[in-house]
């Protein structure tokens, strides 16, 4: 049977042993469905929100006793998008568990009936309805979390890339979303987001209708130490091993990035045989080869950029972590435009997730294509 490589870099869960620490982080998100408290969960993109919620979701305690369900709002654009999603996400739960559960579901959210449809091999339930379809989204809204309330087992909603519901064309949709879970008594709610000053907004400040609504959870990166520990009892298992110079030089470079070591450490995993070790040499070809392989979307995500986004991105990349961009100092370092030229690129970029801002320092938020800039334009990268 073919062995998986350990160091996942999909958004799936897979189990506990390919899940690293984050003890503290589970607890906290555990305890809080049990006690009744809804969570807010704060991230930067590519951190592990997704996989701690399905790790928790997989705790024994929960599993058992909630109906659970994992909502994804990055791609939506709207009300009615975000309806069909959730309602997609609960019939596609119901599957395998029995007929009972998806006539519960009929009954309840009466608006969607029409695009279920069972498949006649399988006799699975799935949710054919497209975005559109749906006439009046609040109403099924509504009756989705009629269902949520009345399903027979008290259920758990995560719902990610929360701040995305706040840009809808509808306009009301935070407040109306609040209406109805300050309603629910069966029914707790993991908001979980990656732009932390709109997420902060939506659930700090007091003219927010989810202002103190949620125990707050910022996910900061696995710790150093047990994160090598995890690394190297995955090599040491196949019979490899990972010196603690190339795990630490990656680890700190990557401030505990957690998708992109990951990214990294399958790659040297991969290309690896029995008894050999990952060192830096090593190391830094694995993230030579996984830039020549990016190298055609990196240079399209340049082409999509203006002139002055462009100057600024390679200018932030330059410097790994750049503070005061619209210094004249760092304006002129880089031969940039002028300091309002910097603000409207650093805005947009800001807008569209290229750039991340952690206190007053600026970074690419693709880590990869920050290195690859920084190779392309400067004096090269190397661990």
């Amino acid at each position: 049977m073919r062995q998986i490589n350990p160091f996942i870099i999909s958004s799936e869960y897979i189990s506990q042993e390919y899940f690293c620490d984050r003890t503290f982080e589970t607890k906290v998100l555990v305890d809080n469905i049990l006690n009744g408290r809804n969570s807010v969960l704060i991230s930067i993109r590519r951190m592990g929100k997704s996989g701690l919620i399905n790790h928790c979701f997989n705790q024994k305690v929960i599993s058992d006793n909630f109906n659970t369900f994992f909502i994804d709002l990055y791609s939506t654009s709207s009300l009615s998008e975000m309806v069909t999603l959730m309602g997609r996400e609960i019939v596609d739960s119901l599957k395998g568990k029995g007929e009972k559960m998806l006539d519960k579901f009929v009954s309840t959210v009466k608006s969607l009936v029409t695009g279920i449809t069972i498949d006649p091999v399988t006799g699975q339930p799935a949710l054919n309805i497209s975005i559109g379809n749906i006439q009046q989204p609040e109403q099924t809204l509504q009756e989705i979390f009629e269902y949520l309330e009345t399903s027979g087992k008290p259920c758990v909603v995560a719902i990610d890339e929360f701040q995305q519901a706040s840009e809808y064309p509808e306009g009301n949709i935070i407040a109306l979303l609040r209406t109805y879970v300050q309603k629910c008594k069966q029914t707790q709610f993991i908001f979980a987001g990656s732009k932390r000053r709109m997420m902060d907004k939506l659930f700090n400040n007091p003219s927010e209708p989810f202002y103190m609504s949620c125990a707050n959870l910022f996910l900061e990166a696995i710790d150093r130490d047990e994160y090598f520990k995890f690394a190297a009892a995955h090599f040491n298992k196949a019979g490899k091993s990972i010196s603690a110079e190339c795990f630490y030089r990656m680890y700190d470079a990557l401030e505990g990035h957690t998708w992109f070591i990951q990214r990294l450490l399958n790659e040297m995993y991969a290309t690896m045989g029995e008894g050999d070790t990952a060192d830096i040499n090593l190391l830094n070809a694995a993230m030579q080869h996984i830039l020549k392989l990016d190298k055609r979307s990196y240079e399209e995500t340049l082409q999509r950029l203006t002139s002055p986004q462009k100057q600024l991105l390679i200018a932030i990349a330059k410097e790994i972590k750049a503070k005061e961009i619209t210094s004249s100092g760092f304006v002129h370092r880089h031969g940039l435009k002028s300091a309002s030229s910097v603000q409207n690129a650093a805005n947009t970029l800001y807008e569209n997730e290229m750039i991340t801002r952690e206190g007053d320092e600026y970074f690419v938020t693709n880590r990869f294509l920050g290195f690859w800039l920084k190779e392309r334009y400067d004096i090269g990268f190397k661990f």
